[in-house]
């Protein structure tokens, strides 16, 4: 049996963390009515689905959150807190928002429909329940997030970060590991708050994304390190997604520092001059005064054999496209 019940929702779960990922996904249903659940619990169960079950708003909640299934089937009518408010809940919370909800409803009326999706379901079935619809529906979203979760991965895995913004209120809506860690280090926000600049940034150029004309990238720098943000696609009405990737120059200091024979200080003030900055911006960049930038670039000047940092910067510069072509000055 693969079936994990807890009747009253309220008991303390016996799945833990061993829960059989690798042979079979895993579906939270949620309803108020014992036999609406049992019904449906024994055909998923008969279908080889490990299930779980809850009986109020509250207990799926924390449900999700324990065992964070690959699906959850909900009811939209329940006392207390309804489904509409669990799915706002599950998809304002960063482990639970890419779990996709198919709502269970026994309204048909146009607006309640669009309530359930409005709330976050991917999709709805209408109650009376069959077993064999449920399945059919769950089969389609279950392949499309594994695929979805499989790309997102896959971008960590080669450096490209990504997150999926909703523009109307502006939150991120979901991110990968990497995203979490880059939008921590370079702004200091993490979900479901989006960065102020990524989405003024957005929301400007969401004219030309609309048709299909690529905007400007977005880039953000931290030392020696940037990070550089562009528009993918659009993931909904109303949602994009995002992908970002860091660079490091911290090899292109180091190649300065061999190729002028500078100390390593004197190859980062050299990097920032190459960047425009002026003498009281690299002391802060530092954590220098402006008066040791400028004996650390007089040092500078004699070894490059130029009297100027323009021409520090060009020699500079030079070298750098020598050693790393795609070096963004």
């Amino acid at each position: 049996m693969n079936a994990t019940r807890d009747p009253t929702g309220t008991g303390t779960p016996a799945w833990g963390a061993a829960l059989d990922r690798a042979n079979s996904d895993v579906v939270l249903i949620v309803d108020d009515v014992p036999d609406n659940l049992s019904v449906l619990h024994d055909a998923l169960d008969e279908s080889g689905y490990t299930v779980l079950v809850a009986t109020s708003g509250e207990a799926a909640l924390l449900r999700a959150a324990q065992a964070l299934p690959d699906i959850v089937l909900l009811d939209a009518m329940m006392p207390g807190m309804d489904g509409f408010e669990v799915a706002k809940r599950l998809k304002a919370g960063r482990e639970t928002a890419q779990i996709p909800i198919i709502f269970m409803t026994g309204l048909t009326d146009t607006e309640h429909l669009v309530a359930a999706l409005e709330a976050g379901g991917v999709d709805y079935v209408t109650k009376p329940i069959k077993p064999k619809e449920v399945m059919a529906r769950m089969g389609v979203h279950l392949q499309s997030a594994r695929l979805a979760r499989q790309t997102r991965n896959a971008l960590d895995a080669f450096g490209y970060a990504s997150i999926a913004v909703r523009v109307s209120d502006g939150k991120l809506m979901w991110q990968t590991p990497l995203a979490r860690d880059l939008l921590k280090a370079y702004y200091g926000t993490s979900a479901p708050e989006t960065p102020a600049a990524i989405l003024t940034w957005l929301r400007r150029h969401l004219n030309d994304a609309e048709r299909n004309i690529e905007p400007p990238k977005l880039s953000a720098e931290l030392g020696a390190r940037r990070l550089s943000i562009r528009l993918h696609r659009q993931t909904g009405d109303d949602d994009w997604l995002i992908v970002m990737r860091e660079v490091s120059d911290v090899a292109i200091i180091e190649s300065m520092s061999l190729a002028f024979k500078l100390t390593a200080r004197e190859a980062e003030v050299l990097y920032w001059v190459v960047k425009g900055k002026i003498n009281r911006d690299i002391g802060d960049i530092l954590g220098s005064s402006p008066a040791t930038v400028k004996k650390h670039l007089e040092r500078i000047f004699v070894k490059l054999g130029v009297e100027t940092r323009t021409a520090a910067a060009g020699m500079a510069m030079n070298r750098i496209r020598q050693l790393h072509p795609h070096f963004e000055g």
